[in-house]
């Protein structure tokens, strides 16, 4: 894509103006470019990716914190080209391909210009291309946060660690097999029977389907006790891992229930060893991020894109999200 000398005044952008009616409620519009203020980066968008979390924004689960208003263009993750920027920053400039992560509190990524901040912006290698790039930020750095909370180094320096991921072919739970691997974990996964092949072929050591009656105990197929989990589903209840953990084992559940924060309390006032862990914020910094994409450049980290849309079918990219079935990203392509 070849940088434009000229930003136009208006894009096109899909945005929602009411909160809990799904894909049916986009709407295709026209709005004005954003303009990049201090410490911000325009960028002309390549590529994005949906998330869960958009569109549980959008279901009301974050009322009243998210959306903070509406008219609201959502997704966070995306890649792109400078176009411009904004007073304060340093290390980038127009004509700059890179990822970035959005403030949730502003969304913007599903339109055709975006404004992202500096300090969540970084530089794209021509090796990774922008589909690859967009996937990384929440799934891979909440598979990033999740092992280190677990214990996972990425310098050579860690413990041989085993651990378990659930669902391991969604959009986290690739990311972590890969990232487990990297910090020399054994990794014990659960996922569907067609994608048990695709998990172990991205390093997983052991690969259970979990519908099968002994997928669904989640026992590790060679009796190694846990040290840590990435729990990446919705359903499993704190005593079905209790006995699967080594002494001081942690469950860091990604998507935690009222339930799990409660657990999680009782845990922290009775001193208790083993824990569950809500993962309820990802505190994603530009070191990370960089981190990330340049595993991508070398071929040590792979975004598995399960379907790609044009920005003009956003609404079926959206859908395929909240059905569940995706195995990987959801990437949503800007036209030229």
């Amino acid at each position: 894509m070849t940088t434009p000398t000229t930003t136009p005044a208006k894009m096109r952008a899909v945005l929602y103006d009411a909160c809990g009616r799904g894909a049916a409620s986009l709407k295709h519009v026209e709005v004005p470019v954003p303009s990049a203020k201090k410490n911000e980066v325009l960028l002309k968008l390549q590529a994005a990716t949906v998330n869960p979390l958009d569109w549980k924004i959008q279901k009301g689960d974050l009322r009243p914190l998210l959306p903070r208003r509406l008219p609201f263009i959502p997704v966070t993750d995306i890649a792109g080209v400078i176009v411009d920027v904004g007073p304060g920053v340093n290390g980038l400039t127009a004509g700059d391909q890179v990822v970035a992560k959005l403030n949730s509190l502003n969304g913007g990524g599903l339109a055709e210009y975006a404004v992202a901040p500096a300090n969540l912006t970084v530089k794209r290698p021509a090796k990774v291309s922008a589909a690859e790039g967009a996937g990384l930020p929440i799934a891979a750095g909440t598979a990033l946060q999740a092992l280190r909370s677990i214990g996972a180094k990425f310098d050579g320096t860690g413990k041989p660690l085993n651990v378990l991921i659930t669902a391991a072919s969604g959009g986290v739970g690739l990311y972590a097999v890969q990232l487990a691997k990297l910090a020399n974990l054994h990794v014990t996964a659960t996922c569907g029977a067609r994608n048990m092949d695709l998990v172990k072929s991205l390093g997983a050591d052991e690969v259970m389907d979990y519908r099968t009656p002994e997928g669904a105990t989640l026992r590790s197929p060679s009796g190694r006790k846990y040290d840590g989990v990435v729990h990446c589903t919705v359903g499993v209840s704190w005593s079905s891992f209790q006995l699967l953990l080594s002494d001081a084992g942690r469950v860091i559940d990604i998507t935690p229930n009222l339930s799990a924060i409660l657990t999680y309390v009782l845990h922290r006032v009775t001193f208790s060893k083993k824990r569950l862990v809500p993962q309820l914020l990802l505190s994603l910094n530009k070191a990370d991020l960089e981190f990330l994409v340049g595993l991508l450049e070398e071929g040590k980290l792979k975004t598995v894109i399960d379907s790609r849309f044009p920005l003009s079918d956003a609404g079926k990219a959206w859908q395929s999200s909240i059905d569940g079935h995706a195995t990987g990203k959801i990437v949503v392509e800007m036209e030229s």
